[in-house]
């Protein structure tokens, strides 16, 4: 296992991923990912259309909201809700669950959120593949189905 800041790497690119992961898990309970399949480029395009949308006027971001259980949502933090304010739109990649994001001005963001999605459930369900094989459980599959179900919010 190669160590960023303590955190243990695991390349999903080379063949003893699958050992590298049972290992990181045994010993830190988690690890970092690279050589994941999801392009830089595709994340640099989802990061800078979720800056344009947070950066939309209040009453446009409100109607992706409330965040019931998914969707925009903001509060003030501290005892007295002094300490500031946050804003956040929680996520789903269930599309029985998903909220709603209307305008033209986040058509794109809607699109590039539908793509991450569903590489991150893929890479997802990629890892506990790994993981299924590296504890040699069988079939490798049984914890990725549990995601792949209709009725997981994964």
């Amino acid at each position: 296992i190669t160590f960023s800041s303590s955190i243990p790497l695991v390349d999903l690119s080379k063949p003893d991923a699958k050992t590298l992961i049972v290992k990181a898990c045994e010993d830190f309970g988690f690890f970092k990912v690279i050589n994941h399949g999801i392009p830089l480029d595709a994340i640099s395009q989802l990061e800078s259309e979720a800056f344009k949308f947070f950066s939309l006027p209040q009453t446009e971001k409100e109607k992706a909201g409330p965040a019931n259980p998914f969707g925009y949502g903001n509060k003030r933090i501290g005892l007295n809700g002094d300490i500031g304010w946050i804003e956040y739109l929680l996520l789903t990649t269930n599309q029985d669950h998903n909220f709603s994001l209307y305008g033209e001005d986040i058509d794109k963001f809607r699109g590039l959120l539908k793509d991450y999605k569903c590489a991150m459930r893929n890479m997802a369900c990629e890892i506990l593949d790994l993981m299924a094989e590296g504890l040699k459980i069988q079939p490798k599959n049984v914890f990725s189905k549990l995601v792949m179900d209709k009725q997981s919010d994964w």
